[in-house]
């Protein structure tokens, strides 16, 4: 005889129910509940295709369409906004430059040519170890300087990129380049010839702007005056945004003082972070303008102003500009591990 508490002895759940008055279950009551973890695992995603692989020259080609169709558009506007009597009245009364002071020394002496060249010298290595030391993850060497004799420091130095190191280095020499350079200019007021002397600067920097973008270049003459689109250029370039990149650059180096609190607080270097990269895309998209106005407004006059220091129409300026690209070429060859250790191991220690 079975026990009461197994199973064949259990009443069912039906006539229990008809027993009590309660009505029969229906199939959804009956029905086996989910499982708590199937519930909570959803249905993984169906995997997507991958996607096609473009080559590598569809994004630059893509980009100089782009680039060139809107320069298209832009000369097309130009051209059509000079055809108007007001605009046309507008380039007759301000036609692009405007007139120095008396005491405005002429021409570009040597010691002005030879600036140029080292200020194009450090630039471009400037720019390219900037990039470098944004865009590499594991350097090649490190740097760690010399805590003796006048640089003697409390604390330990840090140790750096050979990257930084060269980098650091070129904006030490290229400061340096650039007080001199201030000194002369003011000494001699070739200042005069790049700082804005007038209001009337701003309506002629925007007609030859206008005529620039026309392909109907400006009148002018870089050995007497530069047009008024140059002067504020090349105001900006010596008098803003090089004294911005030297400021944001001695803020994210390891010279500025970590322990001044008040000091970091109203100078941080988030905000040096986010200035001095914009600063050097700005002497990019410079150099790159500058570079194609000197080619296509009278590449050997240009060049015998700013190499040969002279206003003819002769190769010397060409064959000077030839042999300071090649010493730029062979600088920026070397600046590789192999040939940086030797030197940066005069002032520090090496290390991989």
């Amino acid at each position: 005889m079975p026990s009461p508490e197994t199973p064949d002895a259990a009443p069912s759940a039906a006539p229990v129910r008809k027993r009590m008055g309660a009505p029969a279950p229906t199939p959804e009551q009956t029905a086996t509940p989910p499982s708590p973890v199937a519930a909570s695992s959803p249905t993984p995603p169906a995997a997507k295709p991958p996607a096609p692989n473009r080559p590598v020259w569809v994004k630059p080609v893509l980009t100089a369409a782009v680039a060139l169709v809107a320069a298209l558009l832009v000369v097309l506007v130009a051209r059509w906004l000079r055809t108007l009597p007001a605009i046309d009245g507008f380039i007759g009364q301000y036609p692009g430059h405007v007139a120095l002071p008396e005491s405005a020394p002429t021409g570009i002496p040597a010691w002005l040519a030879w600036q140029h060249f080292l200020n194009m010298f450090f630039m471009v290595l400037i720019i390219r170890t900037g990039i470098q030391v944004r865009r590499t993850q594991r350097p090649a060497a490190y740097w760690t300087r010399k805590n003796t004799g006048l640089l003697k420091t409390r604390r330990p130095p840090k140790k750096i990129s050979l990257d930084l190191w060269l980098h650091l280095t070129l904006d030490f020499l290229w400061a340096l380049n650039g007080i001199v350079f201030m000194v002369l200019l003011f000494a001699t007021g070739q200042w005069m010839r790049i700082t804005p002397t007038s209001w009337d600067v701003f309506p002629n920097a925007a007609s030859a702007l206008l005529q620039y973008a026309s392909l109907d270049w400006p009148t002018e003459n870089g050995w007497v005056n530069y047009n008024s689109l140059q002067v504020l250029a090349y105001f900006a370039t010596v008098f803003i945004a090089a004294p911005l990149s030297l400021i944001t650059g001695l803020r994210m180096s390891n010279v500025w003082p970590a322990d001044a609190k008040r000091l970091n607080r109203f100078y941080p270097v988030e905000l040096a972070r986010a200035v001095h990269f914009p600063v050097m895309g700005y002497f990019v998209a410079f150099i790159a303008v500058h570079v194609f106005l000197v080619f296509f407004t009278g590449v050997l006059a240009n060049l015998n102003h700013m190499y040969a220091s002279n206003d003819g129409a002769s190769w010397a300026g060409f064959w000077v500009f030839a042999a300071s690209l090649a010493v730029v070429a062979a600088a920026w060859l070397l600046a590789r591990p192999l040939f940086l250790r030797p030197l940066a191991a005069l002032t520090g220690s090496v290390t991989k």
